[in-house]
């Protein structure tokens, strides 16, 4: 898909316009027109980095230096079930080397990787900020802290008998 066909939808436009208009800078309105974009189109493809550039007036280079520095924002597709395992200190103290050796094992991929139904992407992330709740996880935009390995192995057993389209759009397991 080219830049030129890539244009957001009409609410999208509206969601950035409301955004511009809460800062002094339409620059500092770059990481939230992001995450609209990443919405809108489900991963930020560097067509997608390109319209934002172009609908915040910005230089393509700002756009892509910030989106490639931040890792929530996805510079490639993820599956139904975007599964991120807190891997930091904390957590790894309490068990996340576990569950990552588990969510491999039950999906049969690396982090990084997405199974080949296109159902499950697994993810290392560094922190979700549950230090207190640790070992955390998120499924697409939703928490789940104190995970135990029994729990994780029957989370992924129902999410793998969900239907995909179960997965809203990758964003309410």
């Amino acid at each position: 898909m080219t830049s030129e066909s890539l244009q957001f939808s009409a609410a999208a436009k509206q969601r950035i316009a409301t955004l511009v208009g809460r800062y002094p800078e339409r620059r500092a309105a770059l990481i939230p027109t992001l995450y609209v974009a990443q919405e809108e189109f489900g991963w930020l493809s560097r067509d997608a980095m390109r319209l934002v550039a172009a609908e915040l007036d910005l230089p393509e280079s700002w756009v892509f230096s910030t989106a490639t520095f931040y890792t929530m924002l996805r510079k490639s597709p993820v599956g139904a079930w975007h599964l991120q395992i807190c891997t930091n200190v904390s957590c790894y103290l309490r068990g996340s080397d576990t569950l990552m050796q588990i969510a491999r094992e039950t999906l049969g991929i690396e982090p990084g990787e997405t199974t080949a139904d296109g159902k499950f992407t697994l993810q290392a992330v560094e922190c979700l900020a549950a230090c207190g709740n640790a070992p955390a996880l998120q499924v697409n935009k939703k928490d789940h802290f104190d995970v135990t390995p029994e729990a994780l192995r029957e989370l992924l057993i129902s999410l793998r008998d969900e239907p995909a389209a179960a997965a809203n759009g990758g964003e309410d397991a």
